[in-house]
């Protein structure tokens, strides 16, 4: 049975602040929690509620193979460190991985993404579901993005952020070093090349960032290249997690 103490602790995760003090975050919903358990994340504790335990015996047994610890929580208490308004009842804190952006790790890769300048957390979860779908394993997040333990951007991630590496603040320093590299740093931006036009072989870096208001001014002022989605139709901009598709798409093809 979960003290009082404990419980609110957990859900002090829900908050910025306290999971940058303790390195964990919490993950919500059936698929998620498995595919973190089944990551190398290291995995604190699972919650789930009564009801899941009972007509979810797969799940639990999964979770009691991998040797981790479930605490069964009332309804009213599971809704203490859920985000969700119809919570699933499963829930799991993970301990928060330290990634450190050392050029020597990526130098093999022929696309990494840099993701800057996006404050909405459903565009970043989608964005790195994209990454996830399209092989590309290392995300370069600048100092100006949301925080990617957020529970919305675990969320829409759909358990990609256990399959992928995140390094965070990543400045402009860090870019000119991987530029020296030989990586080519391409800018999604309304005015650059048509991307269906583009063609190269080396390697990317691919910059993408708010469609409202774009990447950072040092870090744009760092890149090689502008590349863009034509336009067809009225819309006045694409937002930059389809575009993310788009642009992956034909970049890995």
């Amino acid at each position: 049975m979960i003290s009082k103490n404990d419980l609110q602790y957990y859900s002090s995760l829900l908050k910025k602040k306290h999971r940058k003090a303790e390195n964990k975050f919490i993950v919500e919903g059936n698929k998620s929690v498995l595919e973190g358990i089944n990551s190398k994340n290291e995995c604190e504790i699972v919650f789930v509620t009564h009801k899941f335990s009972k007509e979810n015996h797969q799940t639990i047994a999964e979770i009691v193979k991998k040797k981790k610890k479930i605490e069964i929580l009332k309804q009213n208490e599971f809704l203490k460190i859920a985000d969700t308004e119809t919570p699933q009842g499963i829930a799991a804190v993970f301990i928060k991985p330290d990634f450190k952006p050392q050029t020597n790790l990526l130098l093999n890769e022929s696309i990494v993404v840099l993701l800057d300048n996006i404050s909405d957390p459903g565009n970043l979860g989608t964005i790195l579901r994209n990454c996830d779908w399209f092989g590309i394993k290392n995300i370069l997040l600048s100092e100006t993005i949301v925080d990617y333990t957020n529970p919305k951007v675990i969320r829409s991630s759909m358990g990609s952020v256990f399959h992928l590496n995140l390094y965070e603040n990543v400045n402009e320093n860090q870019l000119n070093k991987l530029k020296e590299q030989k990586f080519e740093i391409l800018c999604a931006d309304t005015t650059g090349e048509n991307i269906f036009n583009y063609k190269s072989d080396k390697k990317k870096i691919v910059i993408l960032s708010s469609e409202s208001h774009g990447p950072s001014k040092e870090i744009e002022e760092i890149s090689d290249k502008k590349i863009s989605i034509p336009k067809l139709g009225n819309a006045e901009s694409l937002n930059v997690a389809s575009a993310s598709a788009v642009l992956l798409a034909q970049l890995t093809k």
